[in-house]
């Protein structure tokens, strides 16, 4: 009987620590799940911000005459007061021509501005500043500055642009998101940006409406206006663009 009694309560005790590893062994796995649930549930790493470069081709810069801008009839035929008009340049006010070329369009900005104004001529070819330069002293133009610009950046003053004209030289522009985006502080409150350019693949010294329209939303800027007036310049369209309020 003793032997009965003594074998029951082994049995009894064993059975007991069988219960309590188990149960431990279960408390383990709960916790274990629980923590893998969690890392789970976990907020996923913040997505990286859209890539400011650009996959498609774009046109060489001209290196050539500069002189070959100056067409007697190309003011006529882009009907740039008009341009400047809706721009709203005037008398006083604060100017960036982005690929500012030959000066063309700096030059004329630059009498409509008058005095008590300002023309940024912006470029990343030390010949074009130059020879801009040389057209402010032999205009008598002194509210002409020329800025030596990089290719993702114009380079232009905090708060400095009531308009800024890119006329013809977007398709050029190998980072154009990241020029966009950097012009941004440069300008004042209400201000327009202008692009003057041609449909094309990029290479071809044009690039799509489409195109442009797409990477300026992505620097920041929305599409107040657009024109198709320019025809007889070869022009395809003109984009007016404002900051994204």
């Amino acid at each position: 009987m003793k032997k009965f009694v003594v074998g029951f309560t082994f049995l009894k005790l064993t059975l007991v620590s069988i219960f309590f590893a188990l149960s431990f062994s279960s408390c383990q796995t709960a916790k274990l799940a629980e923590a893998e649930n969690q890392i789970i549930a976990s907020p996923s790493p913040t997505p990286q911000t859209q890539n400011d470069n650009i996959n498609r081709p774009t046109s060489e810069p001209y290196k050539g005459d500069l002189s070959i801008f100056e067409d007697a009839k190309r003011g006529e035929n882009l009907q740039i007061e008009r341009v400047m008009d809706i721009l709203k340049i005037s008398e006083g006010k604060s100017v960036a021509d982005i690929g500012a070329g030959s000066g063309w369009f700096t030059v004329r900005a630059a009498k409509r501005t008058g005095n008590n104004g300002k023309v940024f001529a912006v470029e990343i070819s030390e010949d074009a500043l130059k020879y801009i330069n040389e057209r402010k002293t032999k205009e008598n133009l002194p509210n002409i500055e020329t800025v030596l610009g990089a290719e993702d950046d114009p380079k232009l003053p905090k708060n400095s642009v009531d308009a800024a004209l890119i006329l013809k030289t977007y398709h050029e522009i190998s980072q154009p998101v990241k020029v966009l985006k950097n012009l941004l502080p440069a300008l004042k409150e209400n201000a327009l940006v202008g692009i003057i350019d041609r449909n094309g693949e990029g290479n071809d010294h044009g690039i799509k409406k489409e195109t442009v329209i797409e990477e300026m939303n992505r620097a920041g800027f929305a599409l107040k206006n657009e024109y198709d007036f320019l025809k007889a310049d070869g022009m395809d369209y003109f984009l007016v663009l404002q900051v994204k309020k």
